[in-house]
């Protein structure tokens, strides 16, 4: 069902706004009052990556008239596969600022508020509080349960869209009409259970079908019209081409948005909450972690040991370390893998950035290879201190 316009109309439209928005205004159900509501929005999306890029272009090109973009990391080459709102012309820069610029070439006519800098438990809430609706495109759970929290403790909604591989999902969460995102997903998957897009892959289109979904979710929701995805998860498979439509009911024992809530301020560690390595991992990596540069050391001395890269087999033939065997780490994780380990020498593991090292290392310390050690920074360290002649990824 349709919930109320979310944005009261502004007074009036431009000759020049009337002549853009003119395929708008021939549409009963948005027509001239839906347009004024749009130019009246304030929409901050989070994020000016894979999600965010196409978010943020069609928002501009729908003419919602104050745009928020909050982004501390820079344009690198890899993001040119799917992060469409950059180009070559943007590498090194600020993703905020490329994205500003990109937005005045679609349209002029739409302000743009640069937040260059993290989003952190201190600003979340005064960033939030000066706008009317949030686009989450945020690829990792400890800003995901952030951005929940803060909207709902503010009472606003968001749209929330998610992507891995061929696979995407996209809701609405607004506690005041439906479930928050805690509902959904209570407590964040265990670390290393889900991997993130760096490590995975994601098909470069899957990001527009999700990300103009989410769009058409904040126009309906600014207008007033249509039947938004409050209380509804949908999922988006590429390869079969389907859509699903899930049925997702408020928890009555939800800590934030419940019948009885528990939690009335934002948690004080999202990264500790959602555990960016587990327990386990992170005690085994104390005194067993060696850098790039001393890995070379050890490589050039002729030391004896095994490296062993704990990496996807595509990863491996993109760049991989000389010397270097592909052992995936669930094939340690599950123990598969353990007796082909030789027990005479050292074990050195090492992944892309090293978390994932770091677990397939509490899984060798506990069985029994106590002198294993992990790689810090992995690839992209050797690629970075040792041989910046290889490719990242």
């Amino acid at each position: 069902m349709s919930l109320p316009p979310l944005v009261e109309p502004a007074a009036e439209l431009s000759v020049d706004e009337v002549r853009r928005y003119s395929r708008h205004l021939i549409i009963p159900d948005v027509a001239m009052d839906g347009q004024k509501r749009l130019k009246n929005a304030k929409v901050l999306c989070v994020g000016a990556g894979g999600l965010g890029s196409p978010a943020l272009l069609y928002l501009a090109a729908a003419g919602v008239g104050t745009l928020g973009v909050i982004d501390f990391d820079t344009v690198d080459e890899s993001n040119l596969q799917r992060q469409i709102i950059h180009g070559v012309s943007d590498i090194g820069k600020s993703k905020a600022q490329s994205a500003k610029e990109s937005i005045a070439e679609i349209n002029p006519l739409v302000e743009v508020v640069v937040h260059d800098e993290q989003l952190t438990i201190d600003n979340v809430m005064d960033i939030f509080a000066g706008y009317d609706l949030i686009v989450d495109g945020t690829d990792n759970f400890a800003t995901r349960y952030m951005v929940n929290d803060a909207a709902v403790l503010l009472g606003k909604p968001y749209v929330w869209g998610s992507i891995y591989r061929f696979d995407g999902q996209a809701s609405v969460f607004w506690a005041e009409h439906g479930p928050c995102y805690r509902c959904l997903y209570p407590v964040p998957p265990p670390p290393g259970m889900v991997p993130s897009c760096a490590e995975g892959g994601v098909l470069g289109v899957l990001c527009a079908s999700i990300g103009s979904v989410q769009v058409n979710e904040a126009i309906k929701l600014i207008t007033g019209i249509g039947d938004p995805l409050v209380g509804r998860l949908m999922v988006y498979d590429a390869l079969e081409m389907s859509y699903r439509d899930i049925k997702v009911r408020k928890d009555p024992n939800c800590p934030l948005c419940g019948e009885h809530p528990t939690q009335t301020a934002l948690l004080e560690d999202y990264e500790d909450f959602c555990g960016a390595v587990s327990t386990e991992a992170a005690e085994a990596v104390q005194g067993s972690t060696i850098t790039a540069t001393e890995l070379k050391e050890w490589q050039d001395a002729g030391k004896d040991f095994l490296l062993v890269d704990v990496r996807e087999p595509a990863e491996f033939e993109i760049i991989r370390i000389p010397g270097s065997v592909l052992i995936p780490k669930g094939d340690i994780l599950s123990g598969e893998a353990l007796a082909t380990l030789p027990q005479d020498k050292q074990i050195v593991l090492h992944c892309k950035s090293g978390a994932r090292s770091a677990e397939a290392l509490a899984a060798l310390k506990a069985a029994g290879f106590r002198d294993a050690v992990h790689v810090q920074g992995g690839v992209l360290a050797w690629q970075a201190q040792v041989d910046p002649s290889l490719p990242t990824y």
